[in-house]
This record gives C-alpha cells, sequence and structure tokens, in this order.
C-alpha cells in the first residue's frame, strides 16, 4: 500500500517543487536531393544502390567533424533524421533516376525480387568538413552486374563550399554541401553509364 501510495504522489510532488521537463532543442537534419526534379518516365538502366559501407565514426545519429589533429567533434544537438547510410542510397537513387530518366533506379531495399540488373556499391571514406569553409566527399564506387564479371572500383573526390559558413548552432550549410558533394558523385556515375 505504501509503494502504491508513493508512486502515485512522487509525479505530485515533483510538479509541485517546479521540475519542469526539459525541452528538447535538438535539431535533425535529413539529406535532400538537388538534381532538378522532371517528370520520370523510363525504365532502363535498373540499377540497385546499396547502403554504403560508411567508417564506423560517421555512422552515428550526431553529426561529425574532424579537427586537424585527428580530433572528432560530436554535436549532440544536430542529429540525423534517418540513417546516414540510408539517406546517401535514398538519395543518390533519387538524382541518378532523374539524370537517367529512370523509375527503376533505387535503394536495394525498394526492390521486391531482384529485378535490377547493375548494383552500385559506394564505400565512403570522408564525408565532413575538413575546414570551417570546405566539405570533402571521398569514396570509390563501382557498377556490379548481377551477372557477369567483377567490375572495376573508382575513385571519387569532391571539395563543396560550405555556404553560407556553419556555426555550432547551424549547421544547415553543411548538409547543403553534402547535398551538392552526393549530386556530383551522381553526375559522375551517369557519365559512366
Amino acid at each position: 500500500m505504501k509503494t502504491l501510495l508513493l508512486a502515485l504522489t512522487t509525479p505530485l510532488l515533483l510538479a509541485a517543487c517546479g521540475l519542469a521537463p526539459i525541452k528538447d532543442t535538438s535539431v535533425h537534419h535529413l539529406l535532400d536531393p538537388v538534381v532538378p526534379e522532371r517528370l520520370i518516365t523510363g525504365a532502363s538502366p535498373a540499377i540497385a544502390i546499396s547502403r554504403p559501407a560508411l567508417p564506423s565514426y560517421l555512422d552515428r545519429q550526431q553529426l561529425v567533424s574532424r579537427s586537424g589533429g585527428g580530433e572528432l567533434q560530436m554535436n549532440s544537438y544536430h542529429l540525423w533524421a534517418e540513417p546516414l547510410d540510408s539517406a546517401i542510397s535514398r538519395v543518390t537513387a533519387i538524382n541518378l533516376g532523374r539524370l537517367e530518366n529512370s523509375l527503376n533506379i533505387q535503394p536495394v531495399e525498394s526492390f521486391v525480387t531482384l529485378d535490377y540488373q547493375t548494383l552500385l556499391e559506394i564505400r565512403v571514406s570522408r564525408f565532413e568538413p575538413e575546414s570551417p569553409d570546405n566539405l570533402v566527399f571521398e569514396c570509390t564506387w563501382k557498377l556490379q552486374p548481377v551477372s557477369g564479371r567483377v567490375a572495376n572500383t573508382r575513385p571519387f573526390r569532391t571539395v563543396v563550399p560550405i555556404s553560407p559558413r556553419d556555426t555550432p548552432k547551424i549547421l544547415s550549410g553543411r548538409v547543403k554541401a553534402m547535398n551538392d558533394a552526393l549530386a556530383r558523385l551522381a553526375r559522375e556515375i551517369a557519365r559512366a553509364l
């Protein structure tokens, strides 16, 4: 009986003491395609985009920065709204689909059966600011046919200006730069098709 009484009165006592709920001040970010939207009518090529391999320091909910001395800074208030690997495959699929006019360029998990001819594999090595003004995106990628010989891996590196310059409270410039970097990757892949 005492336990029940304590469980019922504790919330009332805490409220009476002036303890207010803590306000969540975190900002959730989402990557978006930047290749111009257009009506897509084609069905070819059929490419599945696998979730990219990420370094473990990037595979987290927080946005990560690296200092010149190899120190990592994780922002506890700026978070990804979806896993970063999932976001990269989703945005790459949309960008590439718009460039190639194909409805059949999708993240691999969106295919119900093996209806694609090629699998795009991406291995990210860097995807963060190298300075307050520039974002570096380094990866390797390959278009692996479902049947056939093993495809060659290709390197990709781009540096995108961060504009406007980020502050600890506003990281929208970084997210915009990441979107631009993914569009550059999609354009390079489209040239190889």
